[in-house]
């Protein structure tokens, strides 16, 4: 029983060990501020602030990566996260979406903040100061939906 421990053990250390060499993509691609969504239009300072603690690491390429990004397996899990976060909408790259797919991020931004789908809720385990309140969902929701009337 102590030997099926022990190698256990050792096997558990040798694997957490060896997973450490395998490493994602943590990357930031350059962000070109004229194809940003506050080019579009001025973005309000109370909604800045939103996007930029609610919605950036997964949703832009400006993810801050903490160091616990450093470590496997967490470091797979952050970073495939941001890789579908940025996959559904970045918002760094806004002005390479088209009208209607333009129309409807902005749509699916204030619909999933209402639903409390965004942040995502295993974002918030760690992030709790994301979490959006009722005030920022209204602020979030009345902004995306002035920006979906200046699009028609």
């Amino acid at each position: 029983m102590r030997r099926t421990v022990r190698s256990v053990a050792v096997a558990l250390v040798v694997i957490t060990t060896a997973i450490q060499f395998v490493r994602p993509a943590r990357t930031n691609p350059l962000v070109d501020p004229s194809h940003a969504l506050a080019e579009l239009q001025p973005v309000p300072a109370h909604v800045t602030a939103v996007l930029d603690r609610a919605c950036r690491d997964c949703h832009s390429n400006e993810t801050s990566w903490p160091w616990y990004t450093n470590i496997s397996p967490v470091s797979w899990f952050v970073a495939d996260h941001v890789h579908h976060g940025r996959d559904h909408f970045n918002y760094s790259e806004w002005t390479s979406y088209d009208s209607d797919d333009q129309d409807k991020f902005l749509g699916a931004m204030c619909d999933l903040a209402k639903r409390e789908r965004m942040p995502l809720p295993s974002y918030l385990l760690i992030h709790r100061a994301s979490k959006l309140s009722s005030e920022d969902v209204t602020a979030l929701c009345t902004w995306s939906d002035k920006m979906r009337d200046t699009l028609q």
